[in-house]
């Protein structure tokens, strides 16, 4: 039995990535520096790698060359890249759109004569129709509300919060489902929903406030009759979509014994801390819910002065935490926006893990891409998480079993010391060293 360890470093603002391979022998009773492994131990599955197809994402992939545009695809979709079996989308416009839109403004059109996807046509569908193409597995397709049109609101517009006016619940409901049908028409497989990005936040851009009670009922009276009616019960449909610190109360007022069917999911970001508690009380006491990452960046407001190494760490910490506490899927924010972090309407710019310089038609993937893809390249969906124990705070570790019975285990030491490793597995043992401020996946 051999493991076949791939490495990166990054020093000086330079990436090395390099492989190497190492034999098990028979464990003579090793002790000290020990990593273990325990494949009969199985956890939750994990269902895959993605990230965001904004209208941002989409117009900046749109201003590149061909030549360009194949290299994205190929570095998130293809075989040699990462992998990228997930993506999601807004139900219209978001603050990383070119502006404000719905696909309906008409209070009086209640059959949908008026409605058009002419601003998704623009962009997003071109990009997801290539992303589509290209990935090496089907492309399952999430869709998320930032805010209901602005004339169903309390406030009048689609930013600054407000909530959905009780007498447009049912037509939003129908709404979300005339969104969904529209994209399968077009051959998407659209199979996630959640409800509302973000529904304790009162933002300057595209936002729509919902407390628990008003989410519960919503998807229960209005949301889960509305898909069953469309014929779209095979949708899985999330709630919260928000940050992980109020995740277990939000799903214990949600899901009850009549909800519990219309609930698959839980999403979650991560911008007010990792929280890994949160998602491993919720997996406890919900175990056959899907915990689902929808949302997490590098944001330049507040993240300015860090650089390509510790946005990188930041995404693969965020990555293990989150998988050890139950996380069943990943998907990042934007995939690629312009070299200032937009288009963005409201001047809400952030990293993404590939940037484009639109001007010179030049491609950036950033140390954090490298990063996500020590995960999403080696991690097939329907890999099980297994039990792991490591001897060190030093480095992070998670390791999962694909179905091909492979083993793939990540470790992370954003120290500035090597971290030596005696990985046990099955009676056997090989030793290796994880350099200071490396990531390192192996394959067994």
């Amino acid at each position: 039995m051999n493991i076949k360890l791939i490495t990166t470093t990054y020093h000086d603002d330079q990436k090395n990535t390099y492989e190497d391979t190492k034999d098990f022998s028979t464990d003579q009773g090793v002790e000290m520096k020990v990593v273990n492994l325990y494949p009969e131990m199985e956890y939750q599955t994990f269902d895959g790698f993605g990230g965001a197809i904004t209208e941002a994402a989409g117009y900046t992939f749109s201003l590149m060359s061909e030549e360009k545009q194949k290299r994205i695809l190929e570095a998130y979709f293809g075989p040699t890249g990462n992998r990228y079996n997930l993506v999601r989308t807004h139900i219209d416009s978001s603050d990383f759109s070119l502006g404000q839109y719905a696909a309906l403004e008409d209070p009086e059109d209640r059959e949908f004569k008026t409605f058009t996807l002419e601003r998704d046509e623009k962009y997003i569908i071109p990009f997801l129709t290539q992303a589509k193409q290209t990935a090496v597995q089907p492309l399952s397709v999430m869709l998320s509300p930032w805010s209901p049109p602005a004339f169903m609101k309390t406030n009048g517009q689609r930013t600054f919060g407000g909530s959905l006016k009780p007498e447009y619940r049912e037509f939003w409901a129908d709404y979300i489902c005339h969104y969904i049908k529209q994209y399968r028409d077009k051959e998407f497989n659209i199979d996630m929903l959640t409800i509302q990005n973000e529904p304790n936040a009162t933002q300057t851009w595209d936002s729509c406030l919902y407390t628990a009670e008003q989410e519960k009922e919503f998807l229960r009276d209005y949301l889960y009759p509305a898909l069953v009616k469309n014929n779209l019960e095979d949708i899985e449909v999330s709630i919260w979509d928000h940050n992980k610190e109020r995740m277990f109360e939000r799903a214990c007022t949600i899901i009850d014994a009549e909800t519990d069917k219309m609930v698959a999911g839980v999403a979650f970001h991560w911008y007010t801390g990792e929280h890994f508690d949160a998602i491993r009380l919720v997996r406890e006491k919900f175990p056959d819910k899907k915990l689902i990452f929808t949302e997490g960046c590098v944001e330049y407001s507040r993240f300015s002065e860090a650089g390509q190494l510790e946005n990188a760490q930041m995404y693969a910490y965020d990555i293990i935490g989150n998988i050890n506490a139950g996380m069943n899927a990943f998907i990042d924010w934007n995939i690629l926006l312009n070299k200032e972090g937009g288009p963005n309407h409201v001047g809400n710019f952030c990293d993404a893990p590939i940037m484009c310089d639109t001007d010179n038609d030049i491609v950036q993937e950033k140390l954090s891409y490298t990063y996500i893809g020590h995960f999403s390249r080696y991690i097939e969906p329907g890999a099980k998480r297994i039990a792991s124990t490591k001897y060190t705070d030093k480095m992070n570790v998670v390791a999962l079993k694909n179905p091909n019975g492979s083993i793939c285990v990540v470790m992370l030491n954003r120290s500035t010391e090597e971290v030596p490793v005696a990985l046990r597995l099955a009676g056997q043992v090989t030793e290796f060293v994880v350099p200071a401020g490396a990531i390192v996946t192996g394959l067994i």
